[in-house]
């Protein structure tokens, strides 16, 4: 969709047009379900929170000032909604500190296919998955992800690598023993 295009949109969903709104709802809220479930890791979850974001977004439209794209700005109202949901739940971010080292055989390419790898990142411990998925399927730097959870920089640096082994080591367990 265009800018000129988006912004008309944009405009009828300010002036109340429900047609508009179900333009805006039919081209991001698939996107937007994906990023809440790959945060939340619970589906019923992430249907209740796309509903609260397009209700915040049409109540707030006004607030949009094209200084991002819409996206990114629907983006970052679905992140805060999925840590405010996180934080309802008083699921502890607190990460453990260290991990068992992982071993490789160096000269063996692993690769996996991408429902493995959404697999595994969904067995993730909460606070890895929400990082892991942050940074490295929605885009976040580091310094962005430590405002959005209220952590230090170095912390989402750590518990991202932290998250990239955990996941390293389920991937070759399943691959080497069959488990899931």
């Amino acid at each position: 969709m265009n800018l000129y295009i988006h912004a008309s949109i944009i405009d009828e969903c300010r002036k109340g047009s429900t047609r508009a709104q179900f333009i805006l709802y039919n081209q991001y809220s698939k996107a937007m379900y994906n990023l809440a479930y790959r945060i939340l890791n619970n589906r019923e979850d992430a249907e209740d929170i796309l509903q609260e974001v397009f209700v915040e977004c049409f109540r707030n439209i006004d607030s949009f000032r094209f200084e991002s794209t819409f996206g990114a700005w629907l983006k970052k109202i679905t992140v805060n909604k999925c840590i405010n949901q996180i934080k309802k739940k008083k699921i502890d971010l607190t990460l453990c500190e260290t991990l068992p080292p992982v071993i490789y055989e160096e000269d063996e390419e692993v690769l996996y296919d991408t429902e493995k790898i959404f697999k595994g990142i969904e067995t993730l411990p909460d606070g890895y998955r929400i990082i892991l998925t942050l940074y490295l399927l929605e885009g976040y730097d580091h310094s962005e992800i430590s405002q959005i959870l209220g952590i230090s920089e170095s912390t989402s640096k750590s518990q991202y690598s932290r998250a990239k082994e955990k996941l390293r080591n389920l991937l070759s367990k399943e691959k080497r023993y069959g488990q899931p």
